[in-house]
């Protein structure tokens, strides 16, 4: 952490900002500075303004997104407003969410040039400064790889490169977690520290997986909501308050188990990172905690219905992408797929779903080989929900998309309009069944893809990353909602997911795929406090394993198992359900 602060380098005073289009200020009386050198996490629920920071910063507002400003902003002595996107772009470099969308060149070392080009740096010089940069990003051995080719922390890495060889004094990170794995994520936020701390230069990271950016220090957190700033404080002073929770941002889990044991911590505690925290006064009431919180065993159908045999499969013979994966599924289980970027998740889905046919092994369906069967045939006992929503949906009406694949089946009006409206109110959308999708939030459309399935009365859903980029609030909706399904109609579900919150809040077991084998298949629980197997699976093991570990607490699975059942526990009595 840095001790001493140089010149202010942003400067927001007074500031608001209305997008054209909409009615009320996004941003409201900003008053921010950030000095040269910093490292700052914006942090807040979706929607509280935090991505709209980031394009005043860098110049988008209101070169891209017209709207009106009150008060001031300067970057790096300038306006924004005044200077444009370009001029703001020898000062500010900015990493997006999607990373496909910020590539130009056809290989990683045209990419990395690409605005070196621009300034008609000579041959020479270019070689040499996309050099450095290669070898700062660790990419030297993909220059001249294709950046759509490589996979999700190699592209970031290559985005991180691209602004850096402007050699810009700013660098903006606008979610850059959002895609990764939990060991490339962990990667990232490395390398980031690591580029501060060699260029000097000043960062700001947008995000609200604050457990895993704080993986290395962070000088200050701006907590916003509502299009305010609520916080701006150290790590430490931030973590022993509850401001995170009034706003709906997820606690680091260590944090909030200490504070479900009644623990009052302080900033002198040091609980930025559970590494170096002080839980040595917290012990007994840990203990006392673990001991009287009961863990409710759930009773799982012994009745296979999906059972994956010996499955191999290979898009060219020379990599194979699943070797001899064997797995059983029993109704109504809810179950998570997990490992790295690359590891064959996906495409265990698709095969599945038979997009595409195993080289080796088969697929039964209670008991029933899934070879014959056509893809139509398949989509009406498994559904796929993928990551985006818009990635699905097809019809401008609610009603109309929820209704398509039964209409596609040939099924009856006056049955269809029943199935539907069940649906529908099954999943909560009842009300707006006759809304255009474009008035819906992005997890209302999530919802509706899931209803469009749902119709068709599927045995098995599976669905990709069902919370990515989802706040603490909507990724609490969208799994609180899935976990009704399976539960009130027995749904079975398998999720490929990267949240490792997720698989231990919400599923029966995890199955650990690696290098296209299955390397588990067990309690995510004990997954998640498994050393070896973490680091062999690029998982990130939780930190309420060293938490019970620093406390004396041997049995890490069980305390975690104690952890989620008190959470669930809490989520039910907000709801009135117990």
């Amino acid at each position: 952490m840095k001790q001493a602060h140089r010149n202010t380098i942003i400067k927001f005073e007074n500031f608001s900002f209305k997008y054209r289009a909409q009615t009320k200020p996004t941003l409201r009386d900003i008053n921010l500075e950030i000095h040269e050198g910093e490292k700052i996490l914006i942090a807040g629920p979706s929607g509280c303004g935090k991505s709209t920071i980031a394009h005043c910063i860098n110049g988008l507002i209101t070169a891209r997104y017209p709207g009106e400003i009150s008060g001031r902003l300067t970057v790096g002595g300038v306006v924004p407003k005044e200077e444009g996107v370009f001029g703001m772009s020898r000062k500010v470099g900015t990493v997006l969410q999607d990373t496909d969308g910020q590539f130009i060149g056809l290989t990683v070392a045209e990419d990395l040039a690409f605005a070196l080009e621009n300034d008609r740096v000579p041959q020479e010089e270019m070689r040499q400064k996309v050099k450095e940069v290669a070898e700062l990003v660790d990419m030297t051995e993909y220059l001249q790889h294709s950046p759509t080719a490589l996979s999700g922390g190699q592209k970031q890495r290559v985005s991180i490169g691209g602004v850096l060889t402007d050699e810009v004094p700013i660098l903006v990170f606008d979610e850059p977690l959002a895609n990764l794995d939990p060991a490339t994520g962990r990667y990232t936020m490395e390398l980031i520290d690591e580029i501060c701390k060699k260029r000097d230069i000043t960062v700001v990271i947008i995000e609200h997986r604050l457990e895993d950016v704080l993986h290395r220090d962070v000088d200050r957190i701006v907590v916003m909501s509502e299009g305010r700033i609520v916080a701006d404080m150290s790590p430490e002073e931030l973590l022993s308050t509850e401001i995170l929770n009034s706003v709906g941002v997820r606690e680091p889990l260590y944090v909030s188990a200490l504070k479900h044991a009644g623990a009052n911590i302080t900033p002198d505690c040091l609980p930025q990172h559970i590494q170096t925290m002080n839980v040595e006064p917290f012990r007994e009431q840990l203990h006392h905690w673990y001991h009287s919180t009961a863990v409710e065993a759930r009773a799982i159908s012994p009745k296979p219905l999906l059972e994956v045999k010996n499955l191999s499969f290979a898009y060219d013979e020379e990599e194979p992408v699943l070797q001899d994966v064997s797995f059983t599924i029993h109704e109504g289980e809810m179950i998570s797929l997990v490992g790295r970027n690359g590891a064959g998740k996906s495409t265990l889905a698709s095969l599945i779903c038979g997009f595409h046919k195993p080289v080796l092994g088969e697929i039964c369906l209670e008991g029933e080989d899934m070879t014959p069967l056509s893809i139509k045939e398949r989509g009406d006992k498994i559904g796929l929900v993928m990551q985006s929503p818009n990635q699905m949906i097809s019809k401008p009406m609610v009603f109309e998309e929820t209704a398509l694949g039964l209409k596609v089946r040939g099924v009856a009006p006056e049955e269809i309009e029943e199935r539907v409206n069940d649906t529908l109110k099954i999943c909560g959308l009842y009300p707006m069944r006759n809304w255009p999708i474009s008035a819906l939030s992005f997890g209302q459309k999530k919802r509706v893809s899931i209803a469009s399935i749902l119709v068709m009365k599927p045995k098995v859903l599976i669905l990709d990353e069902p919370t990515a980029g989802q706040d603490y609030r909507h990724y609490t909706e969208i799994m609180e909602f899935l976990k009704r399904l399976n539960q009130e109609l027995g749904l079975t579900i398998l999720m490929i997911t990267h949240d490792m919150h997720l698989m231990l809040e919400y599923t029966d077991r995890a199955m650990v795929l690696a290098d296209g084998k299955l390397l588990a298949d067990d309690l995510p629980s004990k997954i998640l406090t498994d050393e070896e197997l973490a680091k062999k699976a690029y998982l990130k093991k939780t930190s309420l394993y060293d938490l019970a570990k620093k406390a004396g607490i041997s049995d890490y699975s069980d305390f975690c198992q104690c952890f989620m059942q008190y959470e669930r526990n809490q989520i039910r009595q907000k709801k009135g359900d117990v």
